[in-house]
């Protein structure tokens, strides 16, 4: 987790030299991500421990302070507060590196060919000969089945700082909590590969004419600013002449992130709960989301298979990493560890843990 996030760094400040691009914070829902993120962390400490001391005290104001405390000692120990530090701040630095090197692309336009085409080809072919928008549009409309998908797609926004403090603060086994911190920063580390390994823009950027009939939708005019802000980038001859303290450039199409984060939600919580409703729940997210990205424009079909396979690469690799073993051919898996130590096998000895 540390070395994919120092990683993602060093290439974030070489792109921008190399392209004489300013490095910024992206603004989100609550603010930039340095504060965002300690904010929803925050917030969870709170709510871990002011409701649960109402509750379990039955509102006596002389049980209180003893209910706190061993919340406080038992639950928010040393390795606790190692796990949620280290993880906000990895995650941080992965994806504030992803944003800038994402938003770096329109910067090499004509030095690497655009595969919008040969994708958009694929996707006819895949939907018979049809547009994909005008199949999904015909099929699903343009009224309410639009706000539904526009607003799906876009709880994706509030869903990766909420996850992440969720596993950080929430998960029982520490294990748990590095393993969703250690997968995201590799999801979003493929996805900013794979935006330079196959540059696009995607159909709605690519034929915007397609998608006119839902630009009034959230989704829609959130495709509209970005097409917006990437022309002035595109159009701007010194990109550390651009203003864009206030947004980054986010056009890429190849391959989608909303997919792949959205799929490992659910794979972890496939993985790491036994609440039958809440897997169907996220399953279901990643499902909708899918078809929005189709739906709206913002992606190709191979695009959500790609996301797809990084979900399920970074979901892989991140329990290799800190020390999960995976059962029944990959569908299920246990911790070896409830620590922040992660188990080595060593040829001469027996497993021994290490930090």
């Amino acid at each position: 987790m540390v070395s994919i996030a120092l990683g993602m760094g060093v290439l974030a400040v070489l792109g921008s030299v190399v392209f004489d691009a300013k490095l910024v914070d992206p603004d989100g829902f609550i603010g930039p991500s340095y504060l965002r993120l300690p904010t929803v962390v925050a917030l969870g400490f709170a709510i871990d421990l002011i409701p649960r001391t109402l509750w379990v005290s039955r509102f006596n104001p002389r049980r209180m302070p003893a209910v706190f405390t061993t919340r406080l000692r038992t639950h928010w120990t040393r390795d606790r507060m190692v796990l949620v530090v280290s993880g906000i701040l990895c995650f941080y630095v992965t994806y504030v590196s992803y944003r800038n090197l994402k938003s770096q692309l329109p910067f090499i336009e004509g030095v690497h060919h655009k595969f919008d085409r040969e994708l958009f080809s694929i996707d006819k072919a895949v939907f018979l000969g049809h547009e994909p928008a005008i199949v999904l549009h015909d099929l699903l409309g343009d009224g309410i089945s639009a706000e539904i998908l526009s607003s799906v797609y876009l709880w994706f926004l509030p869903l990766v700082p909420l996850a992440l403090a969720v596993w950080l603060v929430w998960s029982r086994n520490l294990g748990y909590g590095y393993w969703f911190a250690t997968s995201q920063c590799i999801a979003w580390t493929l996805g900013t590969v794979s935006y330079y390994a196959l540059p696009t823009l995607g159909p709605g950027f690519y034929h915007p004419w397609l998608y006119q009939t839902i630009d009034d939708t959230n989704a829609g005019r959130l495709m509209n600013s970005l097409a917006n802000s990437r022309v002035w980038a595109v159009n701007t001859s010194a990109p550390s002449l651009i203003d864009i303290t206030n947004f980054l450039s986010g056009v890429a199409g190849f391959a989608s992130l909303h997919v792949a984060i959205t799929m490992l939600v659910a794979l972890m919580i496939q993985y790491t709960t036994r609440m039958r409703w809440l897997k169907i729940v996220f399953w279901v997210n990643a499902s909708i989301t899918a078809v929005a990205t189709l739906y709206f424009g913002w992606h190709y079909v191979a695009d959500d298979i790609a996301g797809a396979v990084i979900a399920f690469l970074a979901v892989w690799l991140g329990g290799l990493a800190t020390g999960q073993r995976f059962d029944r051919r990959g569908r299920a898996s246990h911790p070896t560890t409830s620590t922040a130590e992660v188990p080595v096998e060593d040829e001469d000895e027996a497993p021994k843990l290490v930090r």
